[in-house]
């Protein structure tokens, strides 16, 4: 099938099966898979065109819903943590997408800025792995419960909620809240400021700012795998709908290059990550945190260094 927005031709199931794959292993750790969606998208559908980012937040647009649910449904979404990822990184990803359009519109040079941000959350979260044996041991007791918890629930029930998240307090200085017998604390100042940044980032990335955030959230500031996914895709969501929007409006002011989104192509990316998204949510519990992080930091240093030596070359 030929997309003419994207200027691409393939299979009709390739793009849904691709995603629904990406989606399941990424939505565990609070990524849409968006940010891997789009170097699949450059590097072997070919689609290099501004519009590309575009595409990929109409991909989070369609998919992410279904994930959000499963964390609310089992009681671990963190609604401050979530509103401060929205308000934060909100304004940033609509400056992200005028820098995408007006100064990043060749591919090397775009790619050049993927791989350098994969590089860097990449060995964020290289770090987190190797913290320090204190904390190391408190966490690991901790998950060790909070998986047998959720195997003998399992058992019991399939639909059954992990434990839930309380919210403590709620301060413009500090959030907190307990976790499964744990307390963990963050600078509201902090998030805001963080997520600002990362919004600039996703809105040129075209991944939407708050699968940035997770990463960040947890070699950071420490907070468990299970409480941070629900916060950062709603995060996403929510920026997505306002950069697809932005870059329709932009699409008038640049006649000749191709902004809009590809809105058959979105949409079938969407429906795919759909399916992976809720399946994923569903089986985050039963998964081992390191598991996830592992996974995620093996993609992220993969390809960003190939971006990077692509662009050296």
């Amino acid at each position: 099938m030929y997309f003419p927005t994207a200027g691409i031709e393939t299979a009709l199931w390739l793009p849904p099966v691709v995603a629904f794959a990406i989606s399941f292993f990424t939505s565990m750790g609070g990524v849409s898979g968006a940010f891997l969606l789009l170097p699949f998208q450059m590097s072997f559908l070919g689609y290099a065109h501004p519009s590309v980012s575009a595409t990929n937040q109409l991909f989070n647009i369609v998919a992410i819903p279904s994930g959000v649910y499963r964390y609310v449904k089992e009681g671990r979404m963190v609604w401050p943590l979530t509103w401060m990822v929205i308000v934060g990184t909100l304004p940033g990803v609509l400056i992200g997408a005028v820098v995408r359009v007006a100064w990043l519109p060749d591919p090397r040079d775009f790619k050049l800025f993927v791989g350098l941000v994969m590089l860097y959350i990449g060995a964020r979260m290289v770090k987190s792995l190797f913290f320090s044996s204190a904390d190391k041991d408190a966490a690991a007791a901790n998950e060790k419960r909070f998986q047998a918890m959720a195997r003998r629930q399992g058992r019991q029930d399939a639909d059954s909620p992990a434990p839930s998240v309380r919210v403590l307090s709620f301060t413009v200085k500090h959030l907190s809240y307990s976790f499964y017998e744990e307390t963990y604390t963050v600078s509201t100042i902090g998030i805001f400021s963080l997520c600002f940044i990362v919004g600039i980032v996703g809105g040129i990335y075209g991944i939407g700012g708050g699968s940035i955030v997770a990463p960040f959230f947890i070699s950071f500031w420490k907070l468990p795998v299970y409480t941070v996914a629900g916060a950062a895709l709603m995060g996403t969501f929510v920026t997505s709908v306002a950069g697809v929007a932005f870059y329709q409006v932009l699409a008038p002011f640049y006649p000749t290059m191709s902004v809009a989104p590809d809105w058959m192509l979105g949409l079938l990316f969407g429906l795919g990550g759909m399916g992976g998204m809720y399946l994923g949510a569903r089986c985050q519990k039963f998964v081992p945190s390191k598991y996830i992080k592992l996974f995620l930091v093996a993609v992220l240093l993969y390809t960003g260094i190939k971006y990077t030596v692509d662009f050296l070359r």
